[in-house]
């Protein structure tokens, strides 16, 4: 129930439920106390126009993407750890397993193996069944990587967390169990500053290796390069509004995690 909850209940935070809730409020509203109804249009309009343009989505993605800057040069450890999020299972008419838009995990973790930073790599991942079922995200992050050369000998899966507190419950039991103490943490750059916590809540000595950064310095850069660039970044743009989004679910996320002692 937590787990329904936990995806279910947000959604009414985030702008466009939000917007969505004042538009029909405003539409209830409409004919019996209009000032009301303009009041809850200019807040779906406000909102909108707030968290699609890009200074403001770029700002708070930002806040979190930069939090862990991986270190140079990576160090060793014992073991990569991928959390899951970064495939797209393979259901018709699909011909195999996609990567998602988080997939930058999987080729980062081979990346790393292939420079002999850790000699395994550890999948962590289920699959909501409600979310189209299939294999397990460990399963499919492993046909990833075994199908770009990664010896299947050297990855381990962990196929029923989940959420990021169950990965990192799932995985310290598999680190125990091979004494392992040091591990590189790879997730996506936003996602890192709640994985690192919960990691480190678990007693595991985690290293933030993140990947999938969405704002560099030249995006940051960008923004004001020049008047038109300043006045056209201030436009809505659906993708803004996106990453708006998932950055609000982090910390929406470090929020409730932290109220229920996973911090």
């Amino acid at each position: 129930m937590f787990l329904y909850l936990s995806k279910l209940l947000p959604l009414f935070f985030y702008p466009l439920g939000l917007a969505c809730i004042s538009l029909v409020v405003a539409l209830v509203m409409l004919w019996k106390r209009p000032h009301i109804a303009a009041g809850a249009i200019a807040l779906a309009l406000v909102l909108l126009l707030c968290c699609s343009n890009a200074w403001i989505s770029q700002s708070l993605v930002r806040s979190l993407e930069w939090q862990n800057i991986p270190p140079n040069p990576i160090p060793n450890a014992d073991a990569i750890v991928v959390l899951g999020g970064a495939t797209k299972s393979a259901s018709p008419p699909r011909p195999g397993v996609d990567l998602s838009e988080q997939g930058d995990r999987i080729i980062y973790a081979a990346q790393l193996y292939r420079q002999q930073k850790a000699p395994i790599i550890i999948l962590s991942g289920g699959r909501i069944d409600w979310r189209g079922g299939g294999a397990s995200e460990s399963a499919d992050m492993a046909d990833i990587l075994t199908s770009i050369g990664i010896p299947a000998d050297v990855i381990i899966q962990e196929p029923d967390s989940l959420n990021t507190y169950e990965n990192a419950v799932n995985v310290r039991k598999i680190l125990q169990s091979r004494n392992i103490s040091r591990v590189l943490l790879v997730t996506s750059a936003m996602h890192m500053p709640r994985s690192l916590k919960i990691f480190q809540r678990q007693d595991i000595e985690a290293i933030a290796t993140p990947t999938d950064f969405l704002i560099s310095e030249n995006e940051v850069q960008e923004l004001g390069s020049s008047p038109k660039a300043a006045i056209l970044n201030l436009l809505p743009d659906t993708n803004n509004l996106h990453q708006f989004t998932n950055a609000l679910k982090e910390y929406i996320g470090l929020f409730v995690y932290s109220l229920r002692g996973w911090l």
